[in-house]
């Protein structure tokens, strides 16, 4: 199994654990909010990353350096949490747990990411459609684009929902083509 693998399957556990509190506390929306902007500090400070993975910093100061950074920032219960990760040394999985509650999150709020390779910005018309069209591909009652443009493309655009991928992009096609002429040689 591998390293990415083997730390997926430590964090659904925390991940359903934390759902199941902000279910019963009816704060999901809260705690999506709050794990956002911890997962944005954490990527944007490579210290802070470093000093969560070291293992001879102590729990005790571990634990002060998250109430002084995220007290008053984010819900109480989400600090409770982190705090329990520290005491189970699992901080060093935070990254992975959040990854898995927004998934299971989105799966209980029927929420489907789809992700958008695309040659030129879309507008918000071409966005609302292809929300549309996803949202009935899918039957989720929400959909949530996430857009990365790639000029290579040339024209169309990459969906990507899951495993499943749809491409009509002509960077594709021409592949597609290219993989044809050489089968037949």
């Amino acid at each position: 199994m591998s390293s990415q693998g083997f730390m997926s399957k430590i964090a659904i556990p925390y991940a359903e654990a934390l759902v199941e509190l902000g279910s019963n506390a009816s704060a999901l929306d809260q705690i999506n909010q709050d794990l956002s902007l911890i997962s944005e500090i954490l990527n944007q400070s490579q210290e802070l990353q470093t000093f969560f993975y070291n293992p001879l910093i102590t729990t005790e100061i571990k634990k002060n350096v998250v109430n002084k950074l995220f007290t008053n920032r984010v819900d109480s219960l989400v600090i409770r949490f982190l705090l329990v990760l520290i005491d189970r040394r699992r901080i060093t999985l935070l990254d992975a747990i959040i990854s898995k509650y927004l998934e299971l999150v989105y799966q209980l709020q029927s929420i489907v990411i789809a992700e958008v390779l695309t040659p030129v910005i879309l507008t918000d018309v071409q966005q609302s459609a292809l929300m549309s069209k996803i949202k009935n591909m899918t039957n989720s009652k929400t959909v949530k684009l996430v857009i990365t443009i790639k000029p290579m493309l040339i024209a169309g655009f990459i969906i990507k929902i899951g495993s499943k991928t749809i491409d009509t992009s002509l960077y594709g096609r021409l592949k597609h083509i290219s993989a044809y002429l050489n089968a037949g040689s």
